[in-house]
């Protein structure tokens, strides 16, 4: 397979993205399409999921890496293939080079996800740790490419990548025949652009739209500007999406072809996560629940039916147990409070009663007698308690001043 650009573009591009799906066929799964009740009443339309999370290795990486490696020339093959990634591409491109008999090596960063590692090794691929960011990673990999021969195989930035990626948004149409919006998370591009130009080819009136984490937003910018820019030291925990900037084959394709591209902030992906393990019990990454956290941002702005690319369920249980207490925070289901006690004894378990009628569930207590800001009699509590929600928060608090206690903060 290789990119060709007679006219007219989209109808050639459409039938890449259709040779890529028959390519895939026994290959990539055709992943489910879930509802969402929860989602359905806030947006007030139907939501699916598209779980790409479900797919071979965790994410949609599998579809692009394999047509890519593919449409090798034999001499290419027998050179072998380089990638560089934090995850999601590591594993796609090891399990591809795999089925299709290909060596694969796979530059990695320092302190990259252990699970990540382990899996993409034991897919076959020759893992190397480089560099503390993805850009350093990057670099090894291709200077690895230069000095042996090896293909370098780009995580977005090639025709035959996002033709993968597109097959999708082909998949979306035969499951939602019916869509009226598709959301999607952004990092360099490649699955928005192959989703877009596969949907759009076919349905002109659906909307695409596009999802980045604020702290690594280079597609709004670059729009803007008409070409790719960069964002200097993109930081969010989506590190699926963490790209600085956008890939030149992409970009072009979703300046034709997405109809918007939104950002969201931490905090809604958090709250995305936790709802997508909750609601819907998929463990879905940061990246790949930005969609949800879209939808839970603006949900009347979106026309349905709503479907949403959940791309990839690769999280580190560790970062995992963490962006689950973000989450749960940030849907007000952790308070924290301050307050004074009078320091004599049985004044804590008083205390304690207290919340216990109130039914919160307390996770941790700090009890301090010797600040210097106290008087002679008296204790500062810290307390750290699990509630029910935001309102469930303020009776908490109501319930302790109408005990006669003074909340400081």
């Amino acid at each position: 397979m290789s990119f060709r650009t007679p006219d007219p573009l989209h109808r050639l591009m459409l039938d890449d993205v259709r040779g890529a799906q028959k390519m895939l066929s026994g290959v990539a799964r055709t992943t489910a399409m879930e509802g969402s009740r929860h989602l359905s009443s806030l947006v007030g339309a139907p939501v699916h999921l598209k779980c790409e999370n479900l797919q071979r290795t965790g994410s949609f990486k599998l579809r692009g890496a394999y047509v890519r490696i593919a449409g090798l020339r034999p001499e290419e093959r027998a050179a072998g293939v380089v990638a560089a990634s934090a995850g999601n591409h590591a594993q796609g491109v090891a399990l591809a080079s795999k089925l299709l008999g290909v060596r694969a090596t796979v530059f990695m960063p320092v302190g990259a996800p252990l699970p990540k590692v382990a899996a993409t090794r034991e897919y076959g691929a020759d893992v190397r740790m480089h560099g503390h960011v993805v850009d350093e990673t990057l670099a090894a990999a291709e200077r690895y490419a230069r000095e042996t021969g090896a293909v370098f195989i780009h995580p977005f930035d090639h025709p035959d990548i996002i033709v993968g990626q597109g097959t999708v948004g082909l998949e979306i149409l035969e499951q939602c025949p019916e869509v009226r919006t598709i959301l999607v998370g952004v990092g360099g591009g490649g699955l928005a652009a192959g989703i877009g130009l596969a949907v759009k080819s076919l349905r002109p009136d659906v909307k695409v739209i596009g999802v980045q984490a604020e702290g690594a937003a280079a597609y709004p910018p670059s729009l803007a500007a008409g070409h790719p820019v960069v964002v200097e030291s993109p930081v969010t925990m989506a590190d699926g999406i963490k790209v600085g900037r956008p890939g030149d084959v992409p970009f072009a394709l979703i300046q034709e072809y997405v109809d918007e591209v939104r950002t969201v902030s931490e905090d809604a992906l958090s709250s995305a996560l936790l709802l997508c393990l909750e609601r819907a019990k998929l463990v879905v990454e940061p990246a790949g629940a930005s969609p949800v956290a879209a939808l839970l941002s603006d949900p009347e702005a979106f026309r349905g039916p709503v479907v949403a690319v959940l791309s990839g369920g690769n999280v580190d249980p560790l970062l995992l147990q963490r962006i689950l207490r973000h989450g749960m925070a940030a849907g007000g289901r952790y308070l924290s409070l301050r307050l004074r006690v009078t320091d004599r004894p049985g004044a804590l378990a008083t205390l304690l009663a207290v919340l216990t009628v109130a039914d919160a569930n307390v996770l941790d207590v700090s009890h301090v007698r010797t600040d210097p800001r106290l008087g002679l009699t008296e204790a500062e509590v810290e307390l750290h308690l699990e509630t029910k929600g935001p309102e469930h928060c303020r009776e908490v608090a109501d319930a302790l001043r109408d005990a006669g206690y003074t909340v400081l903060g």
